[in-house]
């Protein structure tokens, strides 16, 4: 079976990477009095503490209920601990927040897993943790991060490649490859560590049900859970298996009586320490390990293979090489098929690694608020102030799905508006379970009764920019393309949820009624003079004008789905009309607000700003250009002529608000006009003022960098903007890379690096508004060049400009590594890919998380061609000959 047949079996989809990165530190897993998240639970006391929500690992494969977990860890004999999840410091501990200090990559994958490809880097030396906790707390936040590189610990080469692999025979059959590589001069000590264990499901009140392992040979584990498949866990060498309980040792952590003999930290203990009596001699539990111990060579290459299975087999290892290679061949095969049309390999190398990256990232995410905020019956009551600390009013939040995560480590939660990014990638490869994502987040256990979407645990009542709308339409259309039919059902349903969660944002972000929309800090991070969720003293509001324009977009993106399922039932027709008033009035309301009809853009700059709003009516400009001021484009839709005609309904309203609204018609496009090929544009943007938010876009002064766009202008480098409030005084400086402020923890940054995000959004308005205008319509690119092109044509500049982070230059630099020379140069570094959070606006620098995969992830969509090599041939034969 070919992996593109598999894809629509999810029963193929059972196991895949769906272990988390990091389980401590995690709102979910805090049961502290104060909400102190990060410090209930932390990396040092994570091998002895068993875990309420979820498990973590290093390339941890598990079911999709997470009943069954395999993972490896490794020790090199001189740590002071077993390699049994990635190091990095928490919030507080990083002069830049959390931050994981290991080197992974995710190399590849399919979409249902059947072939997975991961390296982790380890090193022979004792893992420095103490001097990347005290150098970091020692950096100001105007010093960069203390990277594990810098601590020397790979100067000379005394480290391990570790490869991991896994092919699946069948949906439960599950081959495991390691392929370790002694990168040093040296011989060199490695204890492999292959090890299986259970959630703890038993411990909380609700099923005594508790599965075990066991063993009567070295090589082979017996499972034992009656809502499991897999049987067995096989290695092909093995000294011996070692067993102990996933349960918590209290006399470690609580200097309390332990529940069990064998505690979670029972393995690592006798691996240490030497000490026989923490592991069980009957070789039965709920965790257990194959035990290797390796010798390596100087540059001695070795492979281990293991093998799941539901299976009884007399000889497990048979054929491995050859259901290896044919899942291997399976994949290369899927993304030629899907590659095609993508010009060099160098592109395809990048573009395979973001599929890789994202697929690797799905996680099983488990989060029951109202038994988290009561406590579990078999263990002690949670105190009464953790009933106001967070999520109290999310109660009917019950989330136990496989979900797609920004980051495994850095960000082991869903948040919302990233999700929606990361579906329109997964939509090349996977449009199943793109769809299956947008469509967790309408379900009644994830939106809240009144509509709202979940933001992300730390704060699920925050709001994240409206886009769900967007990547609905946006998938489909994908889907649509990809398949040669239409999933109506898909779309309709998902409508329907999403005006609910309309309804909200009018009811509840609407605070005037006026249709300026106070979001708070919908995403941006730091984009501000100040904490935009703060509410200022003086009874003054902050009036948004992305807020406002996000709602825009989301009006004309729901009016688009509702023109679109109007072509098979009328009915909708009703309903597109609803959100074309809509839009008109949002518009209305970003040129006329109050009795004084302030606008939201300022004709002395030619620019959107934010302004404050007093409680006497007076309005004023926060005179700050940020990305804020150019989210005015997304509101852009284009419609056939064709689409109208057959709605005689939707078209008379239109023609109506056009001879009696006169005022309303006047501010938006022209859209009764129709451009290129009969095409109406509706959009909060006629040509001047597009042109003129275009000429500080692509000022390189500005905001055009040579790696996208940037969040902030640059001006503010040398003239940083302040204003003086209430007594107080705000400054705002441009910060290419790293946060220079606390806001929101300081580890984003929104006031000068390139976010893939809404250049993304750029690239996509962009197409839109050419799909309307002429090609004749042309803007200066870049600002000050004397050069000009038409709006597709800066588009895909743009996404150029994107990929170029990624990209080998001329000197086989990869600007996304910084200022690690080895990194470009190693051969063992240099083409393996880190998709960052955000970059550095000068330089291309990856900053923030270093696998946020979700978003930046996007880049697979950049490099995607519009058509692949057999459109173009198709299109060339049938072409006329005199053409």
């Amino acid at each position: 079976m070919k992996e593109k047949e598999r894809i629509s079996d999810v029963s193929w989809k059972k196991w895949g990477p769906y272990v988390s990165n990091r389980e401590w530190g995690l709102v979910r897993e805090d049961y502290s009095a104060d909400g102190d998240a990060w410090n209930y639970t932390n990396h040092d006391t994570a091998e002895a503490k068993t875990y309420r929500w979820g498990e973590e690992a290093i390339c941890g494969i598990c079911d999709d209920l997470q009943k069954l977990v395999f993972s490896v860890g490794f020790w090199n004999k001189k740590d002071k601990m077993v390699k049994e999840r990635f190091f990095g410091l928490s919030n507080g501990q990083g002069n830049h927040g959390e931050d994981v200090k290991e080197y992974f990559y995710y190399l590849d994958s399919t979409p249902t897993h059947s072939y997975m490809k991961m390296l982790y880097k380890y090193p022979q030396n004792a893992f420095p943790y103490d001097d990347l906790v005290k150098t970091n707390s020692e950096r100001s936040k105007e010093e960069p991060e203390y990277e594990l590189i810098d601590t020397g610990i790979f100067d000379q080469n005394e480290y391990f490649d570790i490869f991991i692999e896994y092919a699946k025979e069948s949906q439960n059959d599950i081959l495991v490859k390691l392929t370790i590589i002694n990168k040093s001069e040296n011989q060199a000590s490695l204890i492999i560590l292959p090890t299986i264990w259970f959630r703890n499901t038993w411990n909380w009140g609700y099923d005594n049900y508790k599965p075990h392992l066991s063993s009567e040979e070295s090589t082979n584990i017996k499972v034992s859970y009656k809502d499991v498949e897999i049987k067995n866990l096989y290695a092909k060498n093995s000294l011996n298996a070692l067993f102990c309980e996933n349960e918590t040792n209290n006399e470690r952590l609580h200097q309390s009586p332990n529940q069990a003999k064998y505690c979670k930290d029972g393995i690592n203990d006798f691996i240490i320490n030497g000490n026989a009596s923490s592991v069980n001699p009957q070789d039965i539990g709920t965790k257990a390990s194959f035990l290797i111990d390796e010798n390596f060579n100087a540059k001695e290459i070795k492979t281990f293979e293991f093998r799941l299975s539901d299976k009884d087999l007399i000889n497990p290892f048979g054929n491995f090489d050859e259901i290896f290679d044919s899942r291997k061949i399976e994949a290369d095969e899927f993304y030629a098929d899907v590659q095609d049309g993508i010009e060099t390999d160098d592109e395809k190398l990048v573009q395979r690694q973001a599929f890789a990256g994202m697929l690797w990232n799905k996680m099983y995410y488990h989060y029951n608020v109202d038994k988290w905020l009561k406590g579990d019956p078999a263990q002690p009551k949670p105190p009464k102030s953790r009933e106001n600390i967070r999520n109290f009013d999310w109660k009917q939040l019950n989330n136990e799905h496989i979900i797609s995560m920004p980051d495994k480590w850095e960000y082991p939660w869903y948040a919302t508006w990233d999700l929606a990014f990361h579906t329109i990638s997964f939509s090349l490869i996977d449009p199943d379970f793109a769809k299956y994502q947008l469509k967790l987040f309408l379900f009644e256990w994830y939106m809240h009764p009144n509509g709202q979407l979940p933001a992300y645990e730390w704060n699920l009542s925050d709001v994240n920019p409206p886009v769900h709308a967007w990547a609905v339409f946006r998938v489909f259309k994908i889907d649509e393309y990809l398949k040669g039919k239409t999933d109506l059902e898909f779309l309709e349903s998902a409508f329907q949820k999403l005006l609910m969660n309309f309804t909200w944002w009018v009811n509840k972000k609407d605070n005037n009624g006026n249709n300026i929309f106070e979001g708070g800090f919908l995403g941006l991070d730091n984009i501000g003079v100040f904490d935009r969720n703060t509410k200022l003293p003086n009874g003054e509001h902050l009036e948004q004008s992305d807020g406002t324009s996000w709602m825009a977009m989301f009006a004309l993106n729901m009016m688009r789905i509702a023109l679109e399922l109007a072509q098979y039932n009328r009915v909708y027709e009703e309903m597109a009309t609803k959100f074309f008033e809509h839009f008109l009035y949002i518009a209305n309301a970003l040129d006329n607000m109050g009795e004084e009809h302030f606008s939201l853009w300022d004709e002395e700059d030619e620019f959107f700003y934010d302004a404050i709003s007093s409680g006497d009516g007076e309005n004023k400009f926060l005179k700050l250009r940020t990305i804020v001021g150019l989210i005015p484009m997304f509101a852009v839709e284009v419609i056939d002529d064709e689409m109208i005609e057959k709605l005689p309904n939707f078209k008379s309203r239109m023609k109506w608000i056009l001879e009696n609204k006169p005022e309303l018609a006047a501010l938006v496009s022209h859209w009764e006009v129709k451009g290129e090929d009969s095409k109406h544009l509706l959009s909060l943007l006629r040509g001047h003022r597009l042109k003129r938010l275009l000429s500080r876009m692509l000022n390189p002064d500005e905001f055009l960098s040579d790696y996208g766009v940037r969040a902030l202008s640059k001006e503010y480098e040398d003239n940083p903007y302040e204003l003086n409030l209430n007594g107080t005084d705000y400054s705002v400086k441009y910060t290419p890379a790293e946060s220079d402020s606390a806001l929101f923890g300081g580890n984003s940054n929104w006031r000068g690096p390139v976010w893939f995000p809404v250049n993304f959004l750029i690239i996509e308005s962009l197409q839109r508004f050419f799909f309307y205008y002429s090609p004749d319509f042309m803007v200066e690119y870049p600002t000050g060049s004397g050069n000009y092109s038409n709006l597709d044509q800066i588009a895909d500049a743009l996404g150029k400009r994107l990929s170029q982070l990624f990209l080998k230059d001329e000197n086989g630099n990869r600007p996304f590594n910084g200022q690690y020379p080895r990194f470009q140069t190693d051969p063992d570094f240099k083409d393996y890919i880190l998709f960052y959070e955000y970059f550095h606006g000068d330089n291309g620098r990856g900053v923030g998380s270093s696998h946020q995969t979700g978003w930046t992830g996007l880049i697979a969509k950049i490099l995607q061609p519009r058509f692949t090599k057999k459109e173009i041939a198709k299109a060339e034969t049938e072409m006329p000959k005199d053409c």
